[in-house]
């Protein structure tokens, strides 16, 4: 990992193995969430719209991550279905920038990972009306106790409304810090999803 350490990656032609062997490294630096990830969408006017979300899973296909898709960001993914997502890694003077166009992974995806979740977060996925007003810290306890009677020590199912979201990238940058802001940038590009990458290095 020399080449990486000193910055120097313009030689990389994979991102999404520059991405995987980043993320190996911050997985082992960062002290919480090194899969954390601003997710950037935009609403029915244009604005922009931005939030914390955690990586649950990449490939040569997209960054995929899981919410209630009557949230915000799930309609607005649903009326404007792209978007833009940012891994900063504090630790290692590293980010990584995405853009691309969104696509829901498919149910059996959807379902083999929702069975992962620990329980109270798959109660927490039926109670809570993501993004929507609360009445009361009460409200949201007794929705939970409710769910929690209701399921019992049964299976709790997957909510159809709980869905994973896997965005294609047709840009990827690589930043790393570098001594008086000569930092190093390369992009990655291509015109649609499964185009060939192009690459570029740019001014810091």
């Amino acid at each position: 990992m020399e080449a990486l350490t000193s910055g120097d990656f313009s030689n990389e032609t994979d991102p999404f193995g520059l991405f995987a062997r980043w993320l190996e490294e911050a997985t082992a630096s960062e002290p919480n969430d090194p899969n954390a990830m601003a997710l950037a969408t935009v609403d029915a006017d244009g604005l922009p719209d931005v939030r914390m979300v955690l990586l649950k899973g990449f490939d040569g296909q997209g960054f995929v991550f899981y919410t209630n898709a009557e949230s915000a960001k799930g309609r607005e993914l649903a009326a404007v279905p792209k978007a833009a997502l940012l891994f900063h890694w504090k630790s290692l003077r590293r980010q990584v920038r995405v853009r691309g166009p969104v696509e829901n992974v498919t149910d059996a995806e959807a379902d083999a990972y929702f069975a992962t979740r620990p329980r109270g977060s798959r109660i927490g996925a039926w109670a809570s009306q993501q993004s929507r007003p609360l009445e009361s810290r009460f409200a949201l306890e007794k929705a939970v106790a409710f769910y929690t009677a209701k399921f019992g020590a049964g299976e709790i199912p997957r909510p159809d409304y709980w869905r994973g979201f896997r965005v294609r990238p047709v840009a990827m940058e690589f930043w790393h810090d570098r001594p008086f802001r000569l930092h190093d940038r390369i992009r990655f590009f291509r015109p649609e999803p499964d185009g060939e990458w192009q690459r570029e290095r740019l001014y810091p």
